[in-house]
């Protein structure tokens, strides 16, 4: 599966789990599931899946800040829809701790919300990707986290 697949599958993972307010502690049971619903095979694919699952719960209060920081004052997180919410965690995720270049980052996010997100997802999840790499001064090819 490409890499561009197995982010579609997290992202499809993240905003369930998150939809459905389950419990870290429960999430292993969920996650297997899915797995086996969407027959997700190899341990390459299964552990980079996995780590941006756990990672971005494991993360989520930081990766929320980040978000907020970057919102203008007429929007709050709360506003933000809950599929812009789960896109931007994995960007940001992959960004500040897979160290990921931003570019394939962001492109991949762009691509997610053009799928999933409203005719506006695209642009409003570009603008709040930039401006993440803009306050960590993000290099192309790493995280400064």
């Amino acid at each position: 599966m490409s890499m561009s697949g197995n982010r579609k599958i997290a992202f499809e993972i993240v905003y369930s789990l998150e939809s459905q307010n389950v419990k870290y502690e429960d999430y292993k049971e969920n996650v297997d599931m899915f797995f086996e619903e969407k027959e997700v095979h190899g341990k390459s694919t299964s552990k980079f899946i996995k780590d941006i699952v756990y990672g971005t719960k494991r993360h989520g209060k930081q990766i929320k800040k980040q978000i907020e920081d970057c919102l203008s004052e007429k929007w709050s997180y709360d506003r933000v829809s809950k599929i812009n919410i789960a896109i931007l965690e994995i960007a940001i995720f992959e960004m500040l701790y897979l160290k990921t270049p931003y570019k394939v980052a962001i492109n991949e996010a762009v691509e997610l919300a053009k799928a999933y997100g409203d005719a506006k997802a695209p642009a409003f999840v570009n603008g709040v990707l930039a401006s993440i790499v803009k306050k960590n001064n993000l290099d192309e090819g790493e995280s400064k986290n």
